[in-house]
């Protein structure tokens, strides 16, 4: 739960600077949120969260 929140945080911040700072247009962060409530009520959502909290937990060995 932690991992989805904190990536949720990320993504939309990321999403934000893209908007304001690098020309993507609103109606376009509009979609791609609008495929992302999609994708988490489809078949493959259990396996999109398992690809990202291996990822998580790979970036999270790291060690700087």
């Amino acid at each position: 739960m932690a991992v989805s929140v904190s990536a949720v945080v990320l993504l939309g911040f990321i999403t934000f600077l893209l908007v304001k700072k690098s020309g993507l247009k609103a109606s376009h962060a509009v979609v791609c949120t609008l495929f992302g409530f999609y994708l988490a009520g489809s078949s493959i959502a259990p396996t999109v969260s398992q690809a990202v909290n291996s990822v998580a937990q790979i970036v999270g060995k790291i060690s700087f």
